[in-house]
């Protein structure tokens, strides 16, 4: 099996050797990943649904709170985007430290729980109301082992208005298969969707 274990979480750095051959080999790996200080430990199975970079508003909203947090890493990275690793939930596992697990909403109604390890204020993972997947923040994983980005999404709400030329799909055509990998993820699932840190205490960040 192959495990990557993390002493501390940082910003992101992508090992781009990570591509299609590997991915392969990911299939029956297992990787381990942790928050900074160790307390929260979780196991992956497998290869990831895909890799991608949002540059959504509210991604971008949710990094600056995070990024007042004391020990916090920066989860943006470039060109201001958030990194997040898709996994399918029945291939997740949280083996250790779920009692330090904290969770915040950028508003009341919002659908999304952005999750943190309170132990050291480590982001962990995104997890929509209802969804198949969790997003797991690129900064889990020690720097250069990142798997190779897929694409990037929600470029339409870019701040940063310079062309992006690292040859990684993106736009209308990228997002649409994007979700329709998401579909056949579910649909690999039986169309379940277990719930992940729904019982975990909401707390709040503000803007």
């Amino acid at each position: 099996m192959r495990s990557f274990r993390v002493s501390k979480p940082g910003r992101v750095t992508r090992c781009d050797g990570i591509g299609a051959q590997a991915r392969e080999q990911m299939q029956m790996s297992v990787t381990t990943l942790g928050c900074a200080c160790g307390t929260v430990q979780l196991e992956l199975e497998g290869a990831p649904i895909v890799v991608a970079q949002c540059h959504c508003n509210s991604c971008r909203e949710a990094a600056q709170r995070l990024a007042r947090l004391r020990g916090a890493p920066v989860v943006t990275g470039a060109p201001d985007g958030v990194d997040h690793v898709l996994y399918r939930k029945d291939r997740l596992r949280l083996t250790r430290g779920r009692e330090t697990l904290r969770h915040f909403r950028l508003g009341p109604k919002r659908k999304t729980r952005r999750v943190i390890a309170s132990c050291c204020n480590s982001p962990v993972l995104v997890e929509f109301d209802g969804g198949h997947w969790a997003s797991l923040y690129g900064t889990l994983w020690p720097a250069g082992t990142l798997p190779a980005l897929d694409l990037h999404t929600m470029t339409g709400d870019r701040v940063d208005t310079t062309p992006l030329h690292d040859g990684v799909p993106a736009g209308r055509w990228a997002t649409t298969k994007f979700f329709a990998t998401l579909l056949a993820a579910w649909l690999a699932m039986g169309f379940r969707a277990p719930a992940l840190a729904a019982t975990t205490p909401e707390v709040e960040l503000r803007g």
